[in-house]
């Protein structure tokens, strides 16, 4: 694996959130022999990263100062954010400390770019730079192109190229990064819910037809924060609703356990195809 371009930090600092994500970025780095201090969000992380880093800590949601006062103090000037925080978390769970209230209440929009760019701002006001969250897993990134045995089929086709235009409007106003199409239809779109929660959705809409799954990056996607990501999950959910193919962008999603991912797909008749360049 190829590490990430420009000098190497001695120490690295990670905000863990749920999945896998975290996992891949504390395996890949400790296989670059690069210390991480992760500072693990107690709604959302899993225990089970403790082994994997250098030094680990529970933080709440809401506690933004606490974590400046941790990565200052084991000398962390650069971090990484990976793994999902839910957005119903954020309206329901936060309880913000001082610092990050002052950032809410200076935020025109409460949108993920907004807040989370306001909080990578803060950040760098105290000397901590916010970094690509995939710097050290540009092999985990889908390869341009069919990643499956079967290609979509005539109708999959044209439900991916509607459903690419559709999705990349969606996220230029910052509102979910995945659609899912039936016929030409939009049936449903991704906001806060998840892109499961969404597929779901679709398939009680849907009355049994089959659905495509059409997921972006943002025209302007900031790789720090709110990187798209599809694991075997993902596939496991269209399976149960009735969703035959998928399209993500190439080289700007990241794939959790891609082997058994595809494996799965293969085994369901599930095509996955990457596309380059935007939308026709």
């Amino acid at each position: 694996m190829s590490a990430p371009a420009g000098p190497i930090a001695d120490k690295y600092g990670l905000i863990a959130g749920n999945g896998r994500f975290p996992f891949l970025v504390l395996e890949a780095a400790r296989g670059q022999g690069i210390a991480m201090v992760v500072a693990a969000i107690k709604e959302e992380a899993d225990p089970a990263l403790e082994p994997l880093a250098t030094s680990f800590h529970w933080i709440g949601l809401g506690e933004l100062s606490k974590l400046i006062e941790l990565f200052k103090k084991e000398g962390v000037s650069r971090a990484m954010m990976a793994g999902q925080v839910k957005h119903t978390q954020i309206l329901s769970a936060i309880k913000p400390d001082w610092r990050l209230l002052k950032l809410l209440l200076s935020l025109k929009e409460k949108n993920t770019d907004a807040l989370i760019g306001g909080v990578a701002g803060v950040l760098a006001d105290e000397g901590i730079t916010l970094e690509d969250s995939t710097a050290f897993l540009k092999n985990f990134m889908a390869p341009a192109g069919l990643l499956t045995r079967r290609g979509p089929s005539d109708a999959e086709r044209a439900d991916i190229d509607y459903g690419r235009r559709i999705a990349r409007e969606l996220g230029r106003l910052d509102l979910g990064q995945s659609v899912v199409i039936c016929e030409q239809a939009c049936v449903a779109v991704e906001a806060m819910e998840g892109t499961d929660a969404c597929i779901r959705r679709a398939a009680s809409l849907s009355q049994g037809r089959p659905l495509t799954v059409v997921k972006v990056s943002k025209a302007k996607q900031d790789m720090r924060f709110d990187v798209p990501v599809i694991g075997p999950d993902t596939i496991r959910t269209m399976q149960e609703s009735g969703a035959t193919a998928l399209a993500v962008d190439a080289q700007r999603t990241l794939m959790i356990d891609r082997d058994e991912l595809v494996r799965l797909a293969d085994a369901a008749g599930v095509t996955i195809e990457a596309v380059e360049g935007p939308p026709a």
